[in-house]
Protein backbone atom coordinates (compact mmCIF):
# COMPACT_ATOMS: atom_id res chain seq x y z
CA UNK A 1 0.00 0.00 0.00
CA UNK A 2 3.03 2.31 0.50
CA UNK A 3 3.36 2.61 -3.39
CA UNK A 4 -0.06 3.60 -3.75
CA UNK A 5 0.79 6.17 -1.31
CA UNK A 6 3.94 7.38 -2.85
CA UNK A 7 2.07 7.23 -6.15
CA UNK A 8 -0.93 9.68 -4.81
CA UNK A 9 1.61 11.82 -3.34
CA UNK A 10 3.81 12.43 -6.08
CA UNK A 11 3.88 16.19 -7.32
CA UNK A 12 4.83 14.91 -10.68
CA UNK A 13 2.40 13.23 -11.60
CA UNK A 14 -0.26 15.59 -9.44
CA UNK A 15 0.59 18.56 -11.03
CA UNK A 16 0.35 18.16 -14.10
CA UNK A 17 -3.16 15.94 -13.81
CA UNK A 18 -4.25 19.14 -12.60
CA UNK A 19 -3.19 21.21 -15.45
CA UNK A 20 -5.05 18.79 -17.66
CA UNK A 21 -8.28 18.59 -15.60
CA UNK A 22 -7.70 22.46 -15.33
CA UNK A 23 -7.52 22.75 -19.15
CA UNK A 24 -10.14 20.55 -19.65
CA UNK A 25 -12.38 22.60 -17.66
CA UNK A 26 -11.55 25.57 -19.49
CA UNK A 27 -12.53 23.76 -23.10
CA UNK A 28 -15.79 22.82 -21.66
CA UNK A 29 -16.03 26.46 -20.69
CA UNK A 30 -15.13 27.68 -23.77
CA UNK A 31 -17.37 25.04 -26.05
CA UNK A 32 -20.68 26.07 -24.14
CA UNK A 33 -19.86 29.51 -24.48
CA UNK A 34 -19.08 29.64 -28.85
CA UNK A 35 -21.83 26.96 -28.91
CA UNK A 36 -24.34 28.30 -26.65
CA UNK A 37 -24.74 24.33 -25.36
CA UNK A 38 -23.25 22.70 -22.80
CA UNK A 39 -21.64 19.08 -23.37
CA UNK A 40 -19.82 17.17 -20.76
CA UNK A 41 -18.31 15.53 -23.48
CA UNK A 42 -15.58 17.88 -23.94
CA UNK A 43 -14.32 17.56 -20.33
CA UNK A 44 -13.27 14.24 -21.34
CA UNK A 45 -12.58 14.74 -25.57
CA UNK A 46 -9.54 15.93 -26.91
CA UNK A 47 -9.07 18.97 -29.58
CA UNK A 48 -10.63 22.11 -28.93
CA UNK A 49 -9.06 25.24 -26.69
CA UNK A 50 -7.18 25.08 -24.84
CA UNK A 51 -4.84 21.48 -25.44
CA UNK A 52 -4.91 19.49 -22.35
CA UNK A 53 -2.08 17.45 -23.63
CA UNK A 54 -0.54 20.61 -23.93
CA UNK A 55 -0.62 21.65 -20.66
CA UNK A 56 -0.14 18.58 -19.12
CA UNK A 57 3.34 17.87 -20.56
CA UNK A 58 4.12 21.77 -20.33
CA UNK A 59 3.17 21.78 -16.43
CA UNK A 60 5.70 18.75 -16.05
CA UNK A 61 8.73 19.80 -17.92
CA UNK A 62 8.52 23.57 -15.88
CA UNK A 63 7.67 21.56 -12.75
CA UNK A 64 10.68 19.75 -13.29
CA UNK A 65 12.93 22.69 -14.60
CA UNK A 66 11.72 24.52 -11.27
CA UNK A 67 12.76 21.73 -9.14
CA UNK A 68 15.95 19.74 -10.72
CA UNK A 69 16.98 22.44 -12.37
CA UNK A 70 17.42 22.70 -16.86
CA UNK A 71 20.59 21.41 -16.89
CA UNK A 72 18.58 18.19 -15.39
CA UNK A 73 17.79 14.97 -17.07
CA UNK A 74 14.27 14.89 -15.44
CA UNK A 75 13.74 18.25 -17.30
CA UNK A 76 15.50 17.10 -20.34
CA UNK A 77 13.22 13.79 -20.87
CA UNK A 78 9.90 16.37 -19.80
CA UNK A 79 10.65 18.87 -22.16
CA UNK A 80 11.52 16.03 -25.29
CA UNK A 81 8.38 15.13 -24.14
CA UNK A 82 6.93 18.27 -24.37
CA UNK A 83 8.22 19.12 -27.57
CA UNK A 84 6.96 15.64 -29.19
CA UNK A 85 3.48 16.22 -28.24
CA UNK A 86 2.39 19.43 -28.77
CA UNK A 87 4.27 18.86 -32.37
CA UNK A 88 2.06 15.79 -32.71
CA UNK A 89 -1.07 17.54 -31.75
CA UNK A 90 -0.46 20.46 -34.14
CA UNK A 91 0.51 17.74 -36.67
CA UNK A 92 -0.88 14.22 -37.45
CA UNK A 93 -3.79 14.70 -35.11
CA UNK A 94 -4.77 17.85 -36.17
CA UNK A 95 -4.53 15.90 -40.37
CA UNK A 96 -5.85 13.43 -38.39
CA UNK A 97 -9.14 14.76 -37.44
CA UNK A 98 -9.09 17.11 -41.33
CA UNK A 99 -9.75 13.53 -42.49
CA UNK A 100 -12.14 12.54 -40.32
CA UNK A 101 -14.48 15.84 -40.86
CA UNK A 102 -13.81 15.19 -45.12
CA UNK A 103 -14.59 11.19 -44.74
CA UNK A 104 -17.79 11.85 -42.78
CA UNK A 105 -18.66 13.81 -45.05
CA UNK A 106 -18.38 12.07 -48.45
CA UNK A 107 -19.66 8.66 -46.05
CA UNK A 108 -23.08 11.42 -45.90
CA UNK A 109 -23.07 12.28 -49.47
CA UNK A 110 -22.51 8.09 -50.61
CA UNK A 111 -25.37 7.39 -48.54
CA UNK A 112 -27.86 10.08 -49.58
CA UNK A 113 -26.75 8.77 -53.42
CA UNK A 114 -27.58 5.19 -52.60
CA UNK A 115 -30.04 2.60 -51.57
CA UNK A 116 -28.26 0.68 -49.92
CA UNK A 117 -27.58 1.00 -46.19
CA UNK A 118 -24.59 1.66 -45.03
CA UNK A 119 -22.79 1.14 -41.59
CA UNK A 120 -23.45 3.63 -39.22
CA UNK A 121 -19.71 5.01 -39.12
CA UNK A 122 -19.02 8.73 -37.61
CA UNK A 123 -15.44 8.91 -37.68
CA UNK A 124 -14.21 11.52 -34.87
CA UNK A 125 -13.09 14.60 -36.12
CA UNK A 126 -11.72 16.67 -32.94
CA UNK A 127 -8.45 14.75 -32.02
CA UNK A 128 -6.16 17.76 -32.42
CA UNK A 129 -5.23 21.04 -32.23
CA UNK A 130 -4.20 24.42 -33.97
CA UNK A 131 -1.36 26.37 -32.99
CA UNK A 132 -3.39 29.06 -31.26
CA UNK A 133 -5.16 26.09 -28.84
CA UNK A 134 -1.51 24.31 -28.57
CA UNK A 135 0.00 27.66 -27.29
CA UNK A 136 -3.48 28.40 -24.77
CA UNK A 137 -2.52 24.97 -23.49
CA UNK A 138 1.63 25.87 -23.15
CA UNK A 139 0.39 28.76 -21.29
CA UNK A 140 -2.17 26.95 -19.20
CA UNK A 141 0.57 24.55 -18.07
CA UNK A 142 3.53 27.11 -17.25
CA UNK A 143 0.82 29.04 -15.36
CA UNK A 144 -0.27 25.71 -13.56
CA UNK A 145 3.74 24.60 -12.87
CA UNK A 146 4.69 27.91 -11.22
CA UNK A 147 1.23 28.05 -8.85
CA UNK A 148 1.98 24.69 -7.50
CA UNK A 149 5.47 25.06 -7.20
CA UNK A 150 5.53 28.11 -4.86
CA UNK A 151 2.28 26.69 -3.21
CA UNK A 152 4.13 23.43 -2.34
CA UNK A 153 7.55 24.12 -2.63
Amino acid sequence: MNWLTALLQNPFLIIPMLAWFTAQVLKTIIHAVINRKFDITRMFGDGGMPSGHSATVTSLAVLSALVYGCGSFQFAIAAVLAIIVCHDAMGVRLETGKQAEVLNDLIEIIDMLTTEKLPEVKLKEFVGHTPVQVAAGIIVGIANAFAWYHLLF
